[in-house]
């Protein structure tokens, strides 16, 4: 037999004060279905009454397996738990459950609440009582319990003892300013179960402010504890929370957890866990971590030629898991560094058949070590290294060439005198025997520029032909920048990030000294890749 493990998400809560997210109601809806595939089993939703946007999400809650709860605090002093319109508001968001966060550092009782160490445990207990009386499940976060149990542990465990009896589920331990080290949690967790609450009943809240949140949450869970808080990707205020997306795998894949512990989440959902973590930084309009733990684009990638010999072998070599199982997949980027064990990995990953000891492989190699040496990067542009790889081997389509192209940006006053930018782009290509030219700029439907770059894009994809249907599911999803080198010698690096409607992404670069030049190769490269890709000839 093994022991259930509870997921609780906050997502939708922590997550949201994470700087610079702001949830829709809309988001949090979605947000909400995509926890529900996963397989956590609560979803906090947020703060009734706290905001417009909470307050929305609460009105027209999704309905999912995950049992919904509504997060708040307990009463504020001079009011009772029935007479606290805050209370009220939480309650009447009519959720299964509700999460109340209560004072137990007894620093905190005296200098943020201001009143009495006896008031405080009164106020938790008749907080937690009235939830409880309204027939909804209660959960009580115990905030700066770690920082409290330092300073007081008999007031701090008195604090989780009044929610205990008042019938609070789950009492969870939160390491609020996330400064409490894996091992003290262990050791406390361990330490609070001896006291008289049990496991079953005991959770953990961990932030990321040491870059411990993951490894404190995994202690407290080894010392006991069955319910464990957290994010998607880590989201939360200053550093984050536990990350969900690194825990869940860990508790599955990894042991003691594996063996011993019961999720919701199964294969399916664990298998789910990639595309819903990007699917999260699309929203949030961010670019994902590459290096995240199971779910970064780097996370399987292997770069050294002897890392990549060894993986076509056995994958276990330098994999400590299959990717498939979070729905990851293995990368074999192409660089200086590359051998021809990366070179034939990467050209079948392609679908480029290429025969044994064909001089076109050292070719390619060398070919990329120099483009490297002039500022080039493939291992994070894997479309522009196969059509290099194209090129070399004779399989390279002639598709479209292009003849020139001109870009000119205009500081001026519109017609109600206000100062603006526009940029115009002018772009020739020949398909075939015939010559398009192509003219456009960058003003969107608000009025504002949007750039040179934008503008050469929409020229170039303007009108190609028999292939205008391929380049119109296109479109750019990332754009960056970095100089190489210092001085005259000095060459921008272009990276484009491209994504198709029939759910391809692919990265291309360019480099030269000129900016829009740059920019101008990788935006040809990507639309190349994907005409191939698409079966142009």
């Amino acid at each position: 037999m093994t022991d259930r493990l509870s997921l609780y998400d906050t997502t939708l809560r922590d997550g949201q004060q994470t700087q610079g997210v702001q949830f829709t109601a809309t988001e949090k809806a979605e947000i909400a279905a995509m926890l529900d595939e996963l397989g956590v089993d609560y979803i906090e939703g947020g703060w009734p009454g706290a905001n417009p946007t909470d307050s929305e999400f609460f009105a027209n809650p999704p309905r999912t397996r995950a049992v919904m709860t509504a997060f708040g605090m307990t009463r504020r002093a001079g009011r009772s738990a029935g007479n606290d319109d805050v209370l009220a508001a939480v309650l009447d968001a009519r959720t299964p459950a509700v999460c109340l966060v209560g004072k137990t550092h007894d620093y905190h009782v005296r200098e943020a609440l201001g009143i009495t160490l006896d008031e405080n445990l009164e106020t938790i207990g008749s907080s937690i009582a009235h939830v409880v009386a309204q027939g909804r499940e209660a959960i009580f976060d115990a905030e700066h319990f770690f920082d409290g149990y330092a300073a007081n542990p008999a007031y701090a465990l008195a604090c989780l003892r009044a929610a205990a009896e008042a019938g609070a589920r789950w009492i969870v331990l939160c390491d609020t300013n996330g400064g409490t080290l894996p091992d003290r949690i262990g050791a406390v967790t361990a330490e609070v179960i001896a006291a008289g609450i049990p496991g079953a009943r005991l959770g953990i809240h961990c932030h990321d402010d040491t870059g411990n949140a993951v490894a404190g949450s995994l202690a407290a869970i080894a010392a006991g504890a069955r319910q464990v808080q957290g994010t998607l990707n880590g989201l939360g205020e200053r550093c984050g929370n536990a990350s969900l997306t690194t825990l869940i795998p860990n508790l599955l894949l990894k042991e003691p957890f594996r063996s011993a512990l019961s999720l919701g989440v199964g294969p399916e959902g664990l298998a789910a866990l990639t595309r819903i973590s990007r699917r999260l930084d699309e929203i949030l309009n961010r670019v994902p971590d590459r290096a995240a733990p199971y779910v970064g684009a780097s996370a399987f990638a292997h770069k050294a030629g002897l890392h990549a010999s060894a993986i076509l072998k056995a994958p276990q070599t330098y994999e400590h898991v299959d990717p498939a199982l979070v729905g990851n997949a293995r990368v074999i980027p192409m660089s200086n560094q590359a051998g021809q064990s990366n070179l034939r990995a990467r050209l079948a990953g392609a679908g480029i058949a290429v025969e044994p000891g064909d001089p076109a492989l050292a070719r390619i190699l060398s070919a990329v070590k120099a483009r490297e040496d002039q500022g080039y990067a493939y291992d994070s542009a894997q479309a522009s290294f196969e059509l290099l790889a194209r090129a070399e081997l004779g399989q390279m389509p002639a598709l479209f060439e292009v003849e020139r192209y001109r870009v000119t940006v205009e500081r001026r006053l519109n017609a109600i005198g206000r100062r603006i930018s526009v940029s115009e782009a002018v772009v020739v290509v020949r398909i075939g025997d015939q010559r398009v030219m192509s003219v456009s700029d960058s003003v969107g439907e608000t009025g504002e520029d949007a750039g040179p770059v934008n503008a050469l894009w929409r020229a170039l994809a303007k009108d190609l032909g028999p292939w205008q249907r391929s380049i119109d599911e296109m479109a750019l999803t990332d754009f960056r920048v970095r100089i190489i080198g210092a001085g005259t010698d000095a060459v921008t690096r272009v990276t484009i990030d491209s994504a198709d409607s029939r759910g391809a992404a692919w990265s291309t670069v360019g480099v030269s000294p000129n900016i829009v030049d740059a920019s101008f190769e990788a935006l040809v490269d990507a639309i190349r890749w994907k005409l191939i890709r698409d079966g142009a000839a």
